[in-house]
């Protein structure tokens, strides 16, 4: 499945919708590469134009965590989104970061094992 948020409205994309950018691309290549523990953790693509990203959104036991498909040359990230604000102001907690090296399915089994191992997956 894939959503755009979009001006804080969410809409989910469904086939011609969806974009056909570079990086809607990669996450799609990287999302077919994913092990069905992250399927069933509710993987899905998002295009996120407030935050200025393109990711594979999952939905753990702590919460949304989402692997951030990077544009240029920033390395990519895995980010657990916090359901309101800390003390500190953050909405985001940056879990990992890891350099473009890395081909799809690289990035899915880095992502798959980060997930399974630090027991956000159910």
């Amino acid at each position: 499945m894939e959503i755009q948020i979009s001006d804080g409205i969410v809409r989910r994309l469904r086939g011609s919708d969806a974009p056909m950018t570079g990086l809607a691309i990669q996450a799609r290549t990287i999302a077919n590469f994913l092990p069905l523990t992250c399927a069933r953790a509710g993987a899905s693509i998002v295009h996120n134009t407030d935050a200025n990203y393109t990711g594979i959104r999952f939905e753990t036991k702590v919460g949304p965590v989402v692997l951030e498909i990077p544009a240029g040359d920033r390395p990519y990230r895995l980010v657990h989104e916090l359901p309101e604000p800390d003390e500190t102001g953050r909405t985001e907690v940056e879990l990992r970061h890891f350099p473009q090296i890395y081909k799809p399915r690289g990035v899915a089994h880095i992502t798959a094992e980060f997930l399974s191992s630090r027991g956000f997956l159910k």
